[in-house]
């Protein structure tokens, strides 16, 4: 499939990468989304769903109350992220006004979720990303199931669309924004770029093990000194102690979709990415742009998951994601 030029063009005080991946992630875009997503006649209802393996995720379920739903959206947020982050509540109202039902999932111990299992999150839990993706469709077993994730989740749903057939799931297709493909080489960027990224991480991650460690103290009795590791040794740490994993390099290739691994991809994906993103290194989705099921966006502006395009704060991306899905099944009623 062809290398696409990008539509995204914003003014030239907003092609800035690290701007953009601020202002998207700031207070004032998460109060727009919150907005916009109550501006949509729809019903909103949280859900725990049972996955497999006595393992229970949550999300929400967002129906539109205007109309009859034509297709079953799952939207995948990135790492320590939520249900309720502005890019997720933003596309989620774009779908809902493009007569779609939505599920906006909670990956293990994101969002107000960290109680409902023992173990902890991390990147090799495919499975119950799968496990979600089949009970959500099984609520709504007539509608056709599209998926699409931001960063880290856009590399679950590219893992979805690759594993779809064989779990049984009737994926059409999937929508991925600056999905994270090599998590060896973002790891090598993060901590060779702007410090304030891997410092963003490395706090949200030790809130998320501190609640961890709080709610199940017997299973998880590391002390401070874990939680004061940097990202790396702290990840090697995390590797060795809560998964089956033998090192920290076979743990990162389990979640790896680089080099020739969407080429066998059975379900079609758009892939949008910015070539200035400053988490994940663009040069390595040149490679991707030439897969059979893989069409690629490539825009020289957007930053990480950013692609704001004014002042009012509308993204780009989330247009793009639900123009995306919309066309996989048809015009609507």
């Amino acid at each position: 499939m062809p290398l696409l030029p990008s539509a995204f063009n914003p003014p030239a005080w907003l092609r800035n990468p690290h701007l953009q991946s601020v202002v998207a992630a700031s207070p004032l875009r998460a109060a727009r989304a919150r907005r916009r997503l109550r501006e949509v006649p729809a019903r909103h209802d949280p859900l725990v769903l049972d996955v497999g393996g006595g393992v229970r995720l949550q999300g929400v379920a967002s129906l539109p109350e205007d109309r009859a739903p034509r297709a079953l959206a799952l939207l995948l947020h990135g790492w320590e992220g939520s249900a309720e982050s502005s890019y997720m509540q933003l596309t989620a109202a774009r779908l809902l006004r493009d007569g779609f039902a939505v599920f906006r999932l909670d990956f293990r111990d994101h969002g107000d979720s960290h109680h409902l299992n023992e173990g902890l999150f991390h990147s090799n839990r495919l499975d119950e990303v799968i496990g979600a993706a089949r009970a959500v469709s099984g609520r709504w077993p007539t509608l056709p199931l599209v998926a699409a994730g931001y960063s880290l989740g856009g590399n679950f749903a590219l893992r979805l669309g690759l594993h779809a057939p064989a779990a049984g799931l009737p994926l059409r297709r999937v929508a991925a924004v600056c999905p994270l493909l090599d998590p060896a080489r973002t790891m090598d960027a993060m901590e060779a770029g702007p410090a304030f990224y891997m410092r963003h991480f490395e706090h949200k991650w030790r809130q998320s093990l501190a609640r961890k460690r709080a709610l199940f103290p017997q299973a998880h009795a590391f002390g401070d000194d874990v939680l004061r590791l940097p990202m790396r040794a702290l990840t090697a740490w995390m590797v060795a102690h809560n998964t089956g994993f033998p090192h920290l390099d076979a743990y990162f290739d389990g979640y790896s979709v680089a080099s020739d691994r969407l080429q066998a991809l059975p379900v079609p994906v758009d892939v949008l990415m910015a070539e200035d993103d400053p988490v994940i290194p663009a040069d390595e989705f040149h490679r991707i742009a030439g897969y059979p099921n893989v069409t690629l966006e490539l825009a020289p502006h957007g930053g990480h998951c950013g692609f704001i395009e004014a002042m009012t704060l509308d993204g780009y991306a989330e247009r793009w994601v639900a123009a995306k899905l919309a066309a996989a099944v048809g015009a609507g009623t």
